[in-house]
């Protein structure tokens, strides 16, 4: 099975078996591949003892690499005339920030991927589009955040666009307001991760004792949830709010991270988050890394076919979740279902919305 080959189907159309098969080929594939061309990943499975070119029965026995690695060195699986960009994950000051090299055919299938699974979300039909972010976040196309790069992709669902932020991260309400109006009576789509959703959007209006109405509002929002709980706001308070606030009333959670781009879970109307055909999660114990049973919390393991122009396929997140089920969520969707609970105790402050909302 190829990439393009895979691209073909349907985002959750695969059980179990079948998509266990695909998967192993695919990654096993991509581990050899890294290995041959990427010497720091080379030296770490070499300092494993794990050959790559040995018999896999299962993707979980896979080699997978502490997320924080790319936060400590270059890590990349092709020459630097046939990169394209660069893209580095969003971190608070005096914090180190991941560097992910991108070629175009990882860049292509990073889009094409994410386009697919989150129109199984969404659908197709383009709507006005409103970016909870100040413009300064996509000032540049060749060396760009996982802010930028996100709403650059989200984009691709907007028949119009308007940042909502000043470059001051003050809300801009003539902006907003002009643009609701030019597009009234028409669904509106907003993204923005979500302590700045929370305090620009929501906040503010409150603050400034006004109303927005965005016509019955989709709302992705995307970013750890460890200021909001601090704020004592929960995910039913956040939406409630949103709703009576702004007129918002279908709201996305996406999870995901920069260093598997494109891969893209989205959590459904049962509050689980989805693994499509392009990825799969893996709840490890901490005590010696073997697998969870589900509903067992333990160390998330994201694994992803996407990552061609560096090692990121196989990864070990600073995230504790736990898989729930795999095949029989109520929602419909096949494959593996979780919920995250949080971070790792000791981990290092991650996601956008969090290491943003650390300046607060």
């Amino acid at each position: 099975m190829t990439l393009d080959e895979l691209i073909k189907r349907k985002p959750y159309s695969l059980a179990k078996a079948e998509k266990s098969a695909i998967l192993t080929q695919m990654l096993t594939e991509l581990t050899a591949y890294h290995y041959e061309n990427c010497k720091e990943y080379r030296n770490i499975l070499d300092g494993l003892g794990f050959d790559p070119y040995g018999k896999i029965e299962h993707y979980e026995q896979l080699p997978m690499i502490p997320v924080r690695m790319f936060k400590e060195m270059p890590l990349k699986s092709v020459s630097d005339e046939d990169l394209a960009k660069s893209m580095s994950s969003s971190g608070s000051s005096g914090q180190k920030t991941s560097r992910l090299y991108l070629d175009r055919q990882t860049a292509i299938a990073q889009q094409n991927v994410g386009v697919r699974v989150t129109s199984g979300f969404l659908g197709i039909k383009r709507m006005p589009f409103v970016i909870i972010d100040s413009p300064a976040v996509i000032k540049s196309r060749e060396a760009y955040t996982a802010r930028g790069a996100a709403a650059l992709f989200f984009s691709l669902f907007g028949s119009d666009r308007i940042f909502a932020l000043k470059d001051d991260m003050s809300l801009d309400v003539e902006g907003v307001t002009a643009f609701l109006e030019k597009h009234k009576d028409q669904q509106i789509l907003l993204f923005g991760f979500t302590f700045m959703v929370w305090r620009h959007l929501y906040c503010a209006l409150r603050d400034m004792g006004m109303k927005l109405d965005f016509h019955d509002g989709i709302l992705i929002h995307s970013g750890g949830w460890k200021k909001m709980e601090s704020m004592k706001v929960s995910a039913q308070t956040f939406q409630e709010k949103l709703s009576g606030q702004c007129n918002i009333n279908h709201v996305y959670n996406e999870y995901g991270m920069a260093e598997q781009s494109g891969t893209v879970y989205y959590e459904c109307e049962y509050g689980h988050y989805h693994a499509s055909i392009f990825s799969d999660v893996i709840a490890r114990r901490g005590a010696d890394l073997s697998v969870c049973e589900f509903g067992e919390p333990g160390m998330m393991e994201l694994v992803s076919v996407l990552p061609h122009s560096y090692p990121g396929h196989v990864l070990l997140s600073e995230d504790e979740g736990v898989v729930c089920g795999e095949d029989d969520c109520p929602c419909g969707r096949l494959g593996k279902y979780f919920r995250i609970k949080g971070r790792l105790k000791n981990a290092e402050l991650r996601g956008c919305s969090d290491t943003y909302a650390s300046s607060f």
